[in-house]
């Protein structure tokens, strides 16, 4: 059984990436994070198709899904005999004349990372102590919703959290409304209401994000809405959780000086995603 790290690039088994590497220089590229189940990538759609996007936004070459579709079949297949695993997909515009104009024929490459993951992510964790960060995302409408590579603001917000001994901090954008966490969506619950914030010119469209507007609302009878959210709708919130492609669901127990106690929604919608995601 894999127990340790396994790193393919485009789709060989590697222990180096090739320099120079316009990832690396300049953050080039587009990312999914990715968990498989016995070696099956969960909501493997919708990855496919947030990062269609950003490679026609990044204008890469018309093949690289292609590609990436074959490199991330290959690295599953090594992966069947693990109950969880973390994985990673890479996509860097690879090498090029130094500067920061793309090459007129680039020539993507692929890097993927998995590990084990331990814990069945089917548990419920116990509910996350939240505080408010010092950071701001950039606005950039062009890059908003995308996974892109440069993730240097997700760094600082995430240390921040570190430094505070908080499981997660609420970032807000440069006007002030509620953006995301660190590292995932974030909802809050009102009622039979979700709300959850609009990406127009910051954070990341997550799939997780993207199946409780589509799949997991509906099913539980709930209305969910994009909207501006203010610091204070998050303080008054019946519930709040965040969501990414590892934790799923994770309800909020605690936000600045506001303990949460109560998460019937919460438990309701872990319970319905984890009966949809794997069925």
């Amino acid at each position: 059984m894999v127990t340790t790290p396994r790193i393919w690039l485009d789709g060989v088994a590697a222990t180096a990436l090739p320099l120079p590497d316009r990832g690396l220089d300049f953050g080039d590229g587009l990312f999914e994070t990715l968990l498989l189940k016995q070696g099956e990538p969960l909501l493997v759609d919708y990855h496919w198709q947030r990062l269609e996007a950003g490679l026609l936004t990044l204008q890469f070459p018309d093949n690289t899904l292609k590609h990436a579709r074959q490199c991330l079949s290959l690295a599953c297949d090594a992966l069947h005999e693990l109950p969880w695993a973390a994985l990673r997909l890479t996509i860097t515009r690879g090498t090029a004349p130094r500067g920061y104009a793309p090459p007129a024929q680039a020539a993507p490459r692929v890097v993927i990372s998995a590990a084990p993951l331990q814990q069945d992510r089917r548990e419920p964790g116990s509910p996350a102590k939240v505080g408010w960060a010092d950071i701001r995302w950039s606005a950039q409408p062009l890059l908003a919703g995308l996974k892109h590579a440069n993730r240097l603001e997700q760094v600082l917000a995430a240390g921040e959290a570190q430094r505070r001994g908080l499981d997660e901090v609420v970032v807000l954008d440069q006007k002030g409304d509620v953006s995301s966490v660190s590292a995932g969506n974030l909802f809050i619950v009102e009622g039979d209401r979700l709300r959850t914030p609009a990406l127009e010119t910051c954070g990341v469209a997550g799939t997780r994000r993207r199946f409780v507007m589509e799949r997991l609302a509906p099913a539980l009878a709930l209305h969910c809405e994009e909207t501006h959210l203010s610091p204070a709708d998050l303080e008054r919130a019946d519930e709040i959780f965040y969501c990414n492609s590892l934790r799923g669901l994770q309800s909020v127990g605690e936000l600045g000086g506001r303990a949460f106690t109560h998460f019937p929604v919460c438990e309701a919608l872990h319970q319905r995603y984890w009966e949809l995601i794997t069925c």
